[in-house]
């Protein structure tokens, strides 16, 4: 089990000492239509994490409804590797996100940062809170299909290896930029 606390925090410094002096235009800054800027990749963790506060607010409330899939163990745990290794900074393939995760079109502000670092100690609240559901093995669908179950465990698993693979992708945009822009 990974330490999610002091991971979310080395990304968050990373994401702040390596990004937070550049501009809105810097942040917003594309080397082509295809590729999501700097600020895009920040907005996209915000975006889909937020989307698993809902799921964690249901278990706290005892509500966490799964589906019958759920009752097969190896499935939730095949389901749970293959995203996992689907978001992993190793995978080099590009996948599409669901459309509930998209980023924002339009440019995003400077203070993507501050929303960044506020978002991440939100986060880190739902996981300090989260000991006995860990100890239970509890099961949480997707926020994007609720026949995709997995542990809880496994959920920041993904979240924390989803943020290192597009802080990459912000360091491989800012990169680009510097390049092509001299600055």
């Amino acid at each position: 089990m990974m330490n999610w606390i002091k991971e979310i925090d080395d990304i968050t410094d990373k994401f702040a000492g390596k990004l937070k002096d550049l501009n809105k235009n810097e942040l917003n800054w594309k080397p082509n239509s295809e590729t999501w800027s700097i600020a895009q990749n920040i907005n996209h963790l915000i975006v889909l994490n937020e989307t698993y506060f809902s799921t964690f607010e249901n278990l706290k409330k005892g509500k966490n409804k799964l589906p019958f899939i759920s009752k097969i163990g190896f499935i939730s745990a095949f389901m749970g590797k293959t995203i996992l290794k689907a978001v992993s900074p190793d995978n080099q393939s590009k996948t599409k996100t669901f459309p509930i995760w998209e980023p924002e079109k339009s440019e995003i502000s400077e203070d993507i940062h501050v929303e960044f670092q506020t978002h991440q100690n939100v986060l880190k609240k739902y996981i300090e809170n989260s000991d006995n559901y860990l100890k239970n093995k509890m099961l949480i669908s997707s926020p994007a299909n609720k026949n995709i179950v997995y542990k809880l465990e496994t959920a920041f698993d993904i979240i924390v290896t989803h943020e290192k693979r597009h802080l990459e992708q912000a360091l491989k945009v800012n990169e680009l930029r510097t390049k092509s822009t001299g600055r």
